[in-house]
């Protein structure tokens, strides 16, 4: 399962409508009220002040989309073809339609010409319906229909000359039914970024960018790695890698080679210089296009495999992401997970919002039936992401109309809430890229534990062998512990990303936990080193505590001996504690959080959780299950407390179930306030309305009982005690 999907085009006229209602009729999903109507701006649901981040660069209606995908024939008739697509959209409160037509395929310039007058057409329908337009355009592959025993772009246009290489030499090109994206007789191509196609391409997009559409999105510019791995070897690449670090292109794949693992990170900054090469292009005509880049590898190894590291992207001006997050099943969603696939699914979407840095982090939220794809995009909204609804295995449906209606309907509502509240996370886990690529490289990309396929499911994540599980990856499996065990013992916290780290990502943060982090560079440790001395604590975990640099190589002395206490000349302790400067450093060697997330045993959580309660005390709390995903922000009064459950799944995979779920969320008030009022809106309902709910004050806490079928947004107001008394 590579995780790009989208549906060859032919003859194919789709807006979303999808199939939930058979399902609905066999008693197969919840019945929750509904379809909502459509909300545009509800009396209740009145604009908050703007905190410093929402007022980014980004246009406010990229910051508060809820996306869809349209599409029309080469013959559509504007009132005929296209305002029905769109119509359809506005219906399920649909705000930015992700345009998807025939960009996918080999075309010539005549008619890449006359389509863009249909792309014109689209979109001004669009904005008269008050609706944004996205151009889906794939970066690198070029697919022709028919192209495995006709003409096609390999066999007789450019591909041949520009196609991405193996280590092996064999061109990076396949023919159908490898890929559900790619229709049996059609040929794909993937190209090298360094190629001519560059110019070709660029200078596509510019003229794309004329036809008035509000954003480009590039379907992921990567390596593929489905017919061969380890692209691009081309001539193009070659002297890129030359000139770039002076080395030739490694002759095979050897990460105990400093020339391969240089060529690992560089072409995760050559793809970095291809996505803003993109997004200047089409600026360079329209100054007010924003470019979304489709996503596909997350926080677990296939970005090491396909060479897309999102992270480097987080600060760049202009560019964000469509982040393509899998689910367990292409036929089956995540129907059949596992308490921890979901906290998988949870680090995910966490590691997306982190990734984006300010900008927005629109997200893939795939479903196969109503109840899962609602609770799906449940984890989405409380990472704090954007929509976008689609049903596996393809991207041109929804899984459930009045499913995607009544949750874009809460979005509309509540998304002051949801994308200009700001985090009070005080804990951060660190995602290290360089530790990602080189430690312990293995089979597999980890992205979810249960590698079995579950009986009478079609199709699963991975082929089965255990190995493919993060359980099983060094480093990653104690990344994702980390976060399993901060998930399960309700504590919100920020993910942290490597490149491009400063002081200021840091800010606000208490404890900053580094899960078996060993590839650091100086500059790295630097800011690592003085987040410690002042003040912060950090808990380092893993046999060889930053004894690798950047590039996997070997350090003489750990870059952090200081902060950690010891030295590679030491006995490795099994843990310490130790001052330094104002902060202190907490090291555990054993790898507490893999284990935690193999096993859910208590003690190895515990080992993680005790610095994090000492040096970081909760201002907001929630007793009950410990399968209740807890997030708390701040917009100017509000406390904003969002509940998932994911209660109905266990340590081993069975029928999907909502089993609404009772908890106590308590929240400390601060001296001098008062709470006004307490209220919560919800998804699960017939309303996103906010209703009242009862609380009462103990001592200077609010506590707060709330009953979560999948989702709950709570909001606790307070006020000065003198405009409380006067109100």
């Amino acid at each position: 399962m590579s995780g790009m999907r989208r549906l060859s085009r032919r003859g194919v006229l789709r807006a979303g409508l999808g199939a939930g209602a058979t399902a609905l009729a066999a008693g197969l999903v919840p019945r929750f009220p509904g379809p909502f109507e459509v909300y545009d701006s509800p009396a209740w649901a009145a604009a908050a002040a703007r905190s410093k981040e929402a007022a980014a660069a980004f246009p406010e209606w990229s910051r508060f989309a809820r996306v869809a995908d349209g599409t029309f024939d080469e013959d559509a008739d504007p009132a005929r073809d296209m305002k029905p697509v769109i119509a359809t959209l506005k219906s399920q409160n649909v705000s930015v339609i992700e345009l998807d037509t025939i960009l996918s395929n080999w075309i010539t310039e005549a008619d890449f010409a006359t389509h863009l007058g249909k792309v014109r057409s689209f979109t001004e329908l669009a904005h008269a319906a008050g609706i944004r337009v996205v151009m889906y355009y794939p970066s690198l592959e070029v697919i022709s229909v028919g192209g495995e025993n006709g003409p096609s772009f390999y066999k007789d246009g450019g591909g041949k000359n520009w196609v991405q290489k193996g280590l092996d030499g064999k061109p990076n090109v396949f023919y159908g039914s490898l890929v559900v994206w790619v229709d049996p007789g059609d040929e794909s191509c993937w190209v090298s970024p360094n190629s001519p196609w560059r110019d070709f391409y660029l200078a596509r997009i510019k003229r794309l960018a004329g036809t008035g559409i509000d954003a480009i999105w590039p379907d992921v510019p990567i390596y593929f790695d489905g017919a061969i791995t380890w692209c691009d070897t081309s001539t193009w690449a070659a002297d890129a890698f030359r000139a770039d670090t002076g080395l030739a292109l490694p002759a095979k794949a050897d990460f105990g080679d400093p020339g391969f693992r240089r060529y690992v990170e560089w072409r995760h900054r050559d793809l970095l210089q291809w996505q803003l090469d993109i997004a200047a292009a089409g600026r360079s005509v329209n100054p007010g296009l924003v470019t979304f880049v489709e996503t596909v590898s997350m926080d677990y190894q296939y970005a090491t495999l396909v060479g897309l590291d999102g992270a480097y992207l987080r600060t760049a001006e202009g560019v964000s992401h469509v982040w393509e997050v899998d689910i367990l099943g292409n036929y089956d969603g995540m129907r059949h997970a596992t308490a921890s696939d979901w906290t998988c699914l949870i680090s995910m979407y966490k590691y997306a919002r982190a990734a984006s840095g300010t900008k927005p982090a629109w997200a893939f939220s795939y479903g196969w039936q109503a109840d899962d794809a609602s609770l799906v995009m449940a984890e989405l909204l409380a990472a704090g992401c954007n929509p976008y609804e689609v049903k596996s295995p393809y991207k041109n449906d929804t899984t459930d109309k009045a499913m995607r209606t009544r949750m874009y309907a809460f979005v509309a509502a509540n998304q002051e809430k949801l994308y200009n509240a700001v985090s009070t996370a005080t804990v951060g886990v660190y995602h290290s890229s360089a530790s990602r690529d080189y430690v312990s490289p293995a089979a597999g990309t980890g992205m979810y534990v249960n590698t079995k396929k579950p009986a009478g499911v079609k199709e699963w994540w991975a082929s089965g062998s255990a190995e493919e599980s993060c359980v099983n990856q060094q480093w990653l499996g104690e990344f994702r512990g980390t976060v399993k065990a901060l998930v399960m013992a309700h504590v919100p916290f920020t993910t942290v990303t490597s490149p491009g780290l400063t002081a200021a990502d840091l800010a606000g943060l208490r404890v900053l936990m580094l899960p078996n982090l060993q590839a650091v560079s100086d500059a790295e440790a630097g800011v690592l080193r003085d987040f410690v001395a002042g003040g912060g604590t950090v808990v380092i975990t893993g046999p060889a505590p930053t004894t690798l640099d950047e590039l996997g190589t070997a350090r003489s002395e750990y870059a952090l001996a200081d902060v950690l206490g010891f030295r590679k000349a030491d006995p490795l302790p099994t843990s310490r504690q130790n001052r330094f400067g104002s902060g202190t450093c907490w090291y555990v060697r054993q790898l507490a959080g893999k284990s935690y997330l193999a096993a859910t045993d208590q003690p190895s959580a515990d080992r993680l959780l005790g610095p994090v309660t000492a040096a970081a005390p909760q201002d907001v709390t929630l007793t009950g299950d410990r399968r209740i995903h807890l997030e708390v922000s701040r917009l100017g009064d509000d406390t904003v407390v969002q509940l998932v459950n994911f209660t109905g799944f266990g340590d081993t995979p069975s029928a999907f179930r909502t089993v609404p779920t009772s908890c106590t969320v308590s929240v400390a008030v601060p001296p001098g306030r008062r709470v006004t009022a307490v209220t919560v809106s919800s998804p699960d309902g017939a309303s996103p309305a906010p209703r009242p709910v009862d609380w009462r004050m103990v001592g200077s806490t609010a506590t707060v009982p709330v009953t979560v079928a999948q989702y709950a947004l709570l909001t606790v107001t307070t006020a000065t005690a003198m405009a409380a008394a006067t109100a």
